[in-house]
């Protein structure tokens, strides 16, 4: 695989894309991440893309936004604080060669501040509104200060002096907004790469997240709960399209192992090796694999990605 499909593979959309060669040769790629309960497997597919970023020889940076994370009401500054340690920690663990900077480490600045306002004469609330309804709570009832925290997005990319941005496609809005009003705080060009979201392991209508532990599976999972919440996981019978171990093993185990082996009795037709994700589907949607096996593999080589990240927690 080419560097420039490296970057490119798994991604839901890509914005810039006819950028991506000149950059490869100077740029640097960041993702930020509020900290705020468990680091989980939704973590990981971007987590994975800025690993496929590093391989491709593009130096990476990892935002750890805990002004942000206090702006979008997730707890008081002794649990921001807690958390932006307990995330330091996790990321670590992967084995990620990256910058870890803290969102308070620049964003006091005066110059910062002053492109904030900048962007905010040129934004409408019902804008400021409508880029953040994929990432924060109770948006009926959102503060101004979940309106400013997409204008930080938009400058932290300008200020850490990035060129490839990372995030799920929750984040398409807000960065919308830098590519539409950049120019007023002279924002540098940028490739987008927005992977999908992970639905939530209870089943269609929404996806993971860190408030709601049944939903997800977090890398400090041990290999019993990750099997327990695999088992109960929905993966309906041929349902393709709104399948969270489907996704769980394209996004994230072929992109770590290049393939996916299930174990099966012979009785039920001996074990199953599946080397493309193409196949992997055809199957299940075919009935040639049943869900308990689909289980039973996804839970396997995902306790082969966590066990390590998890012995490194320690």
């Amino acid at each position: 695989m080419s560097k420039e499909d490296l970057i490119k593979r798994n991604c839901a959309e890509i914005i810039n894309e006819g950028k991506i060669k000149g950059f490869m040769k100077r740029g640097f790629a960041y993702c930020g991440y509020e900290c705020s309960g468990e680091i989980h497997l939704g973590h990981l597919v971007t987590i994975l893309k800025l690993l496929d970023l590093q391989k491709a020889g593009i130096k990476v940076k990892v935002l750890l936004a805990d002004w942000h994370t206090w702006l979008n009401q997730k707890g008081d500054w002794k649990f921001v604080n807690t958390q932006v340690n307990h995330w330091e920690k996790g990321f670590k663990a992967f084995g990620l060669k990256t910058e870890i900077i803290k969102g308070t480490s620049f964003q006091k600045k005066p110059d910062y501040f002053e492109d904030i306002l900048k962007l905010a004469l040129k934004l409408t609330v019902n804008r400021g509104v409508r880029a953040m309804q994929e990432v924060a709570r109770n948006i009926e009832n959102a503060k101004i200060s979940q309106i400013i925290y997409p204008l930080m997005q938009i400058e932290d990319v300008k200020k850490l002096g990035i060129n490839f941005v990372v995030g799920g496609l929750d984040q398409r809005k807000i960065y919308a907004l830098g590519i539409d009003q950049g120019k007023e705080i002279g924002l540098q060009e940028c490739v987008y790469l927005f992977t999908p979201i992970i639905p939530s392991l209870k089943g269609p209508g929404s996806k993971m997240s860190s408030s709601d532990e049944s939903s997800l599976i977090s890398i400090r999972d041990s290999k019993e709960v990750i099997k327990k919440k695999i088992k109960k996981a929905y993966c309906k019978k041929g349902d393709k399209e709104n399948n969270p171990l489907l996704l769980i093993a394209k996004l994230i185990i072929f992109s770590k192992f290049g393939k996916l082996d299930v174990k099966r009795d012979d009785k039920f037709g001996g074990n199953l090796n599946f080397d493309s994700y193409e196949k992997l589907e055809k199957a299940f949607e075919s009935g040639k694999l049943h869900s308990a096996d689909l289980k039973q593999g996804v839970a396997g080589a995902l306790e082969k990605i966590i066990a390590p990240i998890r012995m490194g927690w320690k």
